[in-house]
């Protein structure tokens, strides 16, 4: 776990939004040469990915806030603060400017935040929020410079998906979207005050915060090779192969919803009340409807 990987002027990097910005820089220049090859204006998915790491970060932090259980948390962060108690240790209190309630354990703001909602570099985006967000502007946007849309989201596909692989790398070194609890050989060690520890801690599994966690599924590692698998199957073996314009957009949603499903198993996030599932798996099913609703059709076309 490396939280951050360098300070700019006394300000800390944090290691997730680095190596994302690194992924979104080698999956444009991915998609540029492959435009390139296509006889596409590469310049073109320079913009588009530009414009995707905003678009993709708003509504992958929008989502959170909806649906991730906090929202009535962010309302009253504006409205009335004292609604408000994080069950995080002291030291995390401290470090969040909160007030600590010692006697409940519980740490509370230590004033009004109406923009809290909107600090994404402390932590909290749903992936497919961010892809919902820039999938709706990359149509648009590639309507609008002209570039043949079928064509264009199958270059954006294998984009995405290599971007989503440095993403899970910077999960892993940010100690978030961690596993459940194992004593496989796959087993990873989180160290104190990690969100694994604290989450272990809050469940009875450790007798305090400043206890390395108890092995878990490294679930972002798992995540970011399936996406490198994924990859390299769109690139070097569909891509090759392909039928009908679009496939590879579709392959790469239904193949993501599968994996990130499956994943989800493993991973140490709260159920909800719909049939256990996580927010995520609820997700998927419906993404994979609209593959299954699409690719006869488009395949038709």
């Amino acid at each position: 776990m490396l939280p951050t990987l360098a300070e700019i002027f006394g300000e800390p990097i944090p290691a997730y939004f680095t190596l994302l910005l690194i992924g979104f820089a080698f999956a444009t220049w991915l998609a540029a040469r492959l435009a390139r090859n296509d006889g596409l204006n590469p310049d073109s998915f320079i913009d588009l990915g530009l414009f995707s790491v905003i678009l993709g970060v708003l509504g992958a932090r929008l989502l959170h806030v909806l649906v991730d259980g906090y929202f009535w948390d962010y309302v009253h962060l504006c409205t009335d603060p004292s609604k408000v108690a994080w069950e995080i240790t002291a030291a995390q209190c401290a470090r969040a400017e909160g007030i600590w309630d010692a006697a409940r354990e519980l740490c509370q703001p230590s004033g009004r935040d109406c923009f809290a909602w909107a600090a994404f570099w402390r932590g909290g985006l749903t992936y497919y929020g961010g892809l919902i967000a820039a999938a709706a502007f990359g149509i648009w946007f590639l309507k609008r410079e002209g570039v043949p849309l079928y064509p264009g989201m199958d270059i954006a596909a294998i984009g995405i998906s290599l971007g989503l692989v440095f993403g899970r790398l910077g999960c892993f070194l940010g100690g978030c979207c961690f596993g459940v609890h194992t004593d496989g050989p796959a087993g990873v060690s989180f160290p104190p005050f990690s969100p694994a520890s604290e989450s272990q801690w809050r469940a009875g599994l450790l007798e305090a915060p400043h206890w390395p966690s108890l092995p878990v599924h490294p679930t972002q590692l798992y995540e970011a090779v399936g996406c490198l698998a994924i990859t390299g199957f769109l690139l070097f073996w569909l891509r090759p192969r392909k039928r009908f314009e679009g496939q590879l957009m579709l392959a790469f949603i239904g193949l993501y919803a599968i994996l990130r499903f499956l994943l989800e198993f493993l991973r140490a996030d709260e159920r909800g009340e719909l049939l256990g599932l996580s927010t995520s798996q609820l997700l998927a099913i419906p993404a994979l409807l609209l593959v299954a609703t699409l690719w006869p059709r488009w395949q038709r076309r």
